[in-house]
């Protein structure tokens, strides 16, 4: 049985989506390259993540993901979540402002490297606000049991 490629994607996710979308059609798929690009995230972009699948069913799967990148499949359901309220969305918003200030981005989606001199910064000034806070909270609880 001879593999030819279906599809290529730049997302391992998404490649995941199609073969489990065809796999729902009964057409037999694999997803290439899973190892290399889920160790080496950069791999996705450069080696692009390969749909396989059997010559036979090739036309059929090629013609079902195209229909469904058209919209062929899609439902009047809208989105299971509810509308986040502003206030939540403010929060949000400055908690993803106050990180990329104090750690110098986001570095959550980087690989593991070492600080720069912005983040120490930002830890630092954390960290006297942490122990100023401290401070206060002490002499107002002393002089409060005091008074």
């Amino acid at each position: 049985m001879s593999l030819v490629e279906i599809a290529r994607y730049q997302d391992v996710y998404e490649a995941d989506l199609a073969a489990a979308f065809l796999s729902s059609h009964d057409i037999e798929v694999s997803v290439t390259e899973r190892f290399q690009t889920t160790v080496d995230p950069l791999m996705q972009r450069a080696l692009g993540i390969r749909l396989m699948g059997r010559a036979d069913q090739m036309e059929q799967a090629r013609d079902l993901l195209a229909r469904a990148g058209a919209g062929e499949f899609a439902t009047d359901e809208g989105d299971d979540l509810d509308r986040a309220d502003p206030a939540s969305r403010t929060a949000s918003r400055g908690l993803a402002l106050v990180v990329a200030a104090t750690a110098g981005g986001f570095a959550g989606t980087s690989l593991p490297r070492r600080l720069s001199g912005l983040q120490w910064v930002g830890l630092a000034l954390i960290a006297a606000i942490l122990l100023l806070s401290g401070v206060a909270w002490l002499w107002a609880s002393v002089n409060g049991a005091m008074g």
